[in-house]
């Protein structure tokens, strides 16, 4: 089965390693919802050196170049940062649906379960008046 392509953006603390960390978290995540993770912040530190202006340029080329390829911009986290924003903006350019996880992770059933929701699940699921009818 070919995966649609998921650029994953987030407001990123600056803490690298913990970086990373939540980065691989998010691209799991994004992975067993159906989508093929594209997370440059994975990967780019690894031969490019962000001290270096030249470096620097390439790595945001290169990252919105890999935008431009995917099929849906997936938001990860809480915060909205000026690099979010930008990724937004280009997506909308683009005409490139950006999401959030937790927008995925709902439509796939693997959203958060409400505090509400004696079962799990999404909140829908476990409403009454929820669109799928019930049988009888």
């Amino acid at each position: 089965m070919k995966r649609p392509l998921a650029y994953i953006s987030a407001a990123w603390n600056g803490d690298r390693n913990k970086d990373m960390e939540q980065a691989a978290r998010y691209c799991r995540a994004v992975y067993e919802a159906g989508f093929s993770p594209l997370c440059p912040l994975l990967y780019l530190p690894l031969f490019l050196n962000d001290g270096i202006p030249e470096e620097h340029k390439s790595g945001i080329d290169i990252g919105r170049d890999l935008l431009r390829r995917s099929h849906v911009l997936v938001v990860c986290g809480t915060g909205i940062s000026e690099e979010v924003k930008n990724d937004i903006a280009i997506a909308g350019r683009l005409n490139i649906t950006a999401t959030t996880l937790d927008g995925i992770l709902t439509v796939q059933g693997q959203g958060r379960a409400k505090p509400d929701s004696p079962k799990g699940g999404t909140h829908a699921e476990n409403k009454p008046n929820s669109r799928t009818p019930r049988r009888k």
